[in-house]
């Protein structure tokens, strides 16, 4: 194979592969208690703390001076994009029982 020819095809290799070098996938990444919406319109007010953990599970962080409010947080990061999802629910309850539900969505 003469020179020229050689080193034409090992140029065109190069230029090939550098645009491919760029398509990289990224996996989106997902941490903490995602609630879906199937479960989510089955809770109500006034379910006992092992009704909503049986529909729900556990929650992703109960805190020690206020045993009353339960957390479910889940935070999921875009692997395409790079942005960052976070969803909070607070759960809170009196007596046992569930009086209220708060949720929060910030992209």
């Amino acid at each position: 194979m003469p020179m020229k020819l050689r080193q034409f095809f090992i140029l065109a290799l190069i230029i090939s592969i550098i645009p491919l070098s760029a398509c990289v996938y990224r996996q989106d990444i997902s941490q903490g208690k995602k609630i879906n919406d199937e479960r989510l319109v089955q809770l109500e007010v006034g379910m006992t703390k092992s009704q909503v953990e049986f529909l729900l599970g556990t929650p992703t962080l109960v805190d020690a001076n206020h045993t009353d409010d339960w957390h479910y947080i889940h935070y999921l990061k875009l692997g395409s994009s790079g942005d960052n999802k976070k969803q909070v629910m607070t759960l809170r309850f009196k007596q046992n029982l569930l009086i209220s539900i708060e949720g929060k969505d910030s992209f």
